[in-house]
């Protein structure tokens, strides 16, 4: 593990029928989005699907001296979620409802 990142996972909804478009939508994800999360300290980012359930697991390291607390405001992020609300649970704001998941092992 990365000593000087911070981890973060937490789990979102997928919708029933939206596996390949989210997939699509992400496979094509948008460069200025792309730039923002890299400039806001996200790097090593992965998103899975469990299938069976929708549920959607997310993983991203957080470089140190950053923090997420802005990126909602980011008319960007507020794009993508606008244009992702569609597929997934999300708040009334389009923010995707997550779940935070805490770290019970690691082997390095």
């Amino acid at each position: 593990m990365d000593q000087t990142a911070e981890i973060r996972a937490f789990t979102m909804q997928l919708l029933p029928g939206n596996v390949e478009e989210y997939r699509k939508r992400h496979d094509e994800i948008w460069p200025q989005l792309s730039k923002l999360l890299s400039e806001s300290g996200i790097y090593d980012y992965s998103i899975f699907l469990d299938r069976q359930s929708l549920t959607l697991f997310a993983c991203m390291k957080l470089a140190p001296g950053h923090s997420l607390a802005s990126l909602p405001d980011h008319p960007v992020m507020r794009q993508w979620w606008e244009y992702m609300a569609p597929l997934m649970e999300t708040a009334p704001t389009n923010e995707p409802v997550t779940h935070d998941l805490d770290q019970v092992f690691y082997m390095k």
